[in-house]
């Protein structure tokens, strides 16, 4: 008899004890990552650059290689820069390499990593309305806009550094003097970039992405270009910095117009420096 009546007790008090929890990891989880360096707040200049243009590129591929799983743009790595550049004045389009619907990394919006901006994004119906119609970089000329950004993301590494076109593209307009940047996996679109003699745009430029040191910790190897890897061989002088899980380590790197992070904790970063590096005033 004693027994069925401590079992209601002992059940109730392992609810209130799994709420507590629960509470605890909804309300702690999230702060305890950004104070290990995921997504920190940036306390640099912030810039305007009023009536001017910035075009954020990303990826069209949408899933991980023979696994099926979903991926595409890391959301940070896009949402960031796109309410730097809107909050400074200017006009942001979206284009990627396939245009229509920017497959996003699910994984970038779970509650414990989206930043700021993913979730001003997801109660922000006309960003929405951008990324589900993005325009395909066949139809854009690039000499248009003022800032150019490479948003990185899985999805990145299978259409970023193949893209002939977007190698084109790129090189016409740093060759127009135009600010060009990127974070994580972005970067693999100056890959087949080139100045003007013909020689690959990132030879002998400071630059940084995602490390391999970093798709090694994250298991997730099977992209077929592996942005530290690729841009040494193509001769770039790349730096970075290191954590103990390499997530959370965070490096920007500016050479002249280029401005480029090591992933998606440098992405609001870089998007300040393009806008300084692109005249922009410190508000």
């Amino acid at each position: 008899m004693k027994l069925r009546q401590m079992m209601p007790n002992w059940l109730g008090i392992t609810m209130v004890v799994a709420a507590v929890i629960a509470v605890f990891l909804w309300l702690g989880l999230p702060p305890a990552l950004r104070a290990l360096g995921l997504h920190p707040r940036y306390a640099g200049p912030v810039h305007e650059l009023q009536g001017r243009r910035a075009l954020i590129i990303t990826t069209s591929h949408a899933t991980l290689g023979v696994s099926g799983k979903a991926t595409g743009v890391f959301g940070s790595e896009m949402t960031g820069p796109y309410y730097e550049f809107l909050d400074a004045g200017m006009s942001v389009d979206l284009a990627s390499i396939q245009g229509g619907q920017i497959p996003i990394e699910p994984d970038s919006f779970r509650w414990f990593l989206a930043s700021p901006s993913d979730q001003r994004f997801l109660a922000d119906p006309l960003f929405q309305s951008l990324v589900k119609a993005s325009r395909k970089i066949d139809a854009v000329d690039f000499s248009q806009y003022d800032i150019i950004f490479l948003a990185g993301g899985w999805g990145a590494a299978y259409d970023l550094g193949t893209s002939a076109l977007l190698g084109e593209k790129i090189s016409l307009a740093w060759a127009a003097g135009k600010v060009l940047g990127g974070v994580c996996h972005g970067p693999l679109g100056l890959l087949l970039a080139r100045e003007r003699d013909g020689s690959p745009l990132v030879k002998g430029k400071h630059l940084t992405a995602v490390t391999d040191r970093q798709v090694e910790q994250l298991g997730i190897q099977i992209t077929p270009q592996h942005p530290e890897r690729e841009l040494r061989a193509a001769g770039a002088l790349f730096e970075s910095r290191h954590a103990r899980f390499e997530p959370f380590a965070n490096h920007v790197v500016v050479d002249g117009k280029l401005v480029t992070g090591q992933n998606q904790n440098a992405s609001v970063e870089v998007a300040q420096l393009m806008l300084r590096a692109a005249g922009g005033r410190t508000k």
